[in-house]
């Protein structure tokens, strides 16, 4: 088809009487129309130069006309459909359990950061290597941290990665600004943990919380005004529930230093219970296994730790509430006309009232703030968040003489990481550092080795 243009200004030049390219700011783009389906095609040529520019309208004319005869579509998906078809793309990898729907989830809201950045409507045929060259200075204008922008552009590439080998990007990723280094020696995890002399006062708290709660599961209320009120008294007893389940949720973790994603999607079967006894003790010993397709390196291990008894007196406060759950469903299936399957108690999530939902983040961050209210702990200029147990749990174990290896098999973090990451922000180490090869006199005074003296 011949253009109906027969006047063109010095930055359009007509490609093959029916295309034209065009320089828009520095860059020179394609554009063909396409009777059939009434839309243009347009694609960013990204050169400079009007030479070059026409070499490549002309190649890319010939490729367009050779794959519409196979039946290809030229037309462009927006940013928002490009998205969902890699949140598909990945939810095959659940299927498979290769990464769990948390870990998907994750994916969604890293990219909906993006979808805000560059808007849904947003044609990815347009975008350039450079289209996100500032996504750094504005993540970090609306306080995103520089580990969660590092891991943002990580997962916005892949996607990019993936639409172009499907053909529907012509570029395979964005060229960020490059970040800063992350200066794993300062004060942050200082910041983020508690100090030895909170833990106790955070343990304490979180009994009081537990017992507040109990007491509420354990009142057996029957006499009531109205319906309303009956209610409003379940209402509270579910969320009861929930608080008790979290403080016992806080305590594991404050045991375990498990990360809060593998915490939360424990089941039962991954529990052991055994005694171990010397000659003058008998210690309560719980064996957790991190199964693969929960743990963040995608790698089982199994650790065990000395308990308090804590999970042996909650399975048995949760065990009965869940197989009354149970009940509930079953009697709904039957009044349904439905086929009703049992929960095997062992593949009950273990921090969960009925056994099959997994606790919510924004609800496990309300109790903690709540026991941190509870407990009086200064939070000013510190960063204290559920995940600051598993900083105190790695900085304790490094204070009480374990290997990084000992805490590596525990934690699941390389030991090298564990080094970078802790070894420097305890001053009692610090301090064992500098005194080393010295010693202090009966003054009080430090006194250099002999093989330290002039």
């Amino acid at each position: 088809m011949v253009l109906k243009k027969q006047h063109f200004k010095a930055d359009e030049v007509l490609i093959y009487d029916d295309a034209v390219i065009y320089k828009r700011g520095n860059y020179w783009h394609f554009r063909l129309w396409l009777e059939k389906q009434h839309k243009y095609i347009r694609r960013s040529l990204q050169v400079k130069d009007r030479i070059s520019a026409i070499e490549k309208g002309r190649s890319y004319y010939l490729e367009v006309q050779g794959n519409l005869q196979q039946g290809k579509s030229y037309f462009s998906r927006t940013a928002d459909e490009a998205t969902d078809l890699f949140i598909k793309y990945r939810y095959k990898d659940v299927e498979a359990k290769l990464i769990v729907p948390g870990r998907l989830k994750s994916l969604r809201n890293q990219l909906d950061n993006w979808l805000k950045y560059i808007g849904k409507g947003s044609k990815i045929y347009e975008m350039t290597r450079s289209s996100c060259e500032d996504y750094y200075h504005k993540r970090t204008e609306q306080g995103a941290a520089l580990n969660t922008i590092i891991h943002e552009q990580s997962t916005i590439n892949a996607m990019m990665k993936y639409l172009y080998k499907q053909g529907e990007s012509y570029i395979d990723g964005f060229d960020f600004t490059k970040l800063p280094r992350i200066d794993r020696g300062d004060d942050s995890i200082r910041r983020a943990t508690f100090k030895p002399d909170e833990i106790g006062f955070v343990e304490s708290a979180i009994h009081t919380y537990a017992a507040e709660a109990f007491a509420v599961i354990n009142s057996k209320k029957t006499d009531f005004k109205n319906a309303k009120e009956k209610e409003l008294y379940d209402l509270k007893v579910e969320d009861s529930w929930d608080q008790y389940i979290i403080c016992y949720y806080f305590l594991i973790a404050m045991l375990s230093g498990i990360r809060s994603g593998e915490q939360i999607q424990l089941k039962w079967s991954d529990i052991g219970f055994t005694e171990y006894k010397d000659k003058s003790n008998e210690v309560s010993i719980i064996k957790i296994r991190v199964r693969a397709e929960i743990s963040k390196v995608r790698k089982t291990r199994s650790f065990m730790i000395r308990d308090k008894g804590y999970l042996e007196d909650f399975r048995s406060m949760i065990w009965p509430k869940i197989k009354e759950r149970d009940a509930i469903r079953e009697a709904l299936a039957r009044e349904a006309g439905q086929e009703f399957e049992p929960l095997n108690l062992t593949d009950a999530f273990v921090f969960s009232r009925d056994g099959i939902e997994q606790l919510g983040h924004n609800l496990i961050r309300f109790h903690f703030n709540k026991i941190i209210k509870l407990a009086d702990i200064d939070t000013k200029n510190r960063k204290i968040v559920p995940y600051s147990f598993r900083h105190f749990f790695i900085t304790d174990k490094i204070m009480s003489g374990l290997s990084y290896r000992q805490i590596s098999d525990i934690c699941g973090t390389s030991a090298s990481m564990i080094e970078k990451t802790y070894y420097h922000i305890n001053e009692e180490i610090m301090r064992t550092n500098a005194m080393a090869g010295y010693t202090l006199s009966t003054g009080g005074l430090i006194e250099a080795h002999e093989y330290f003296s002039d």
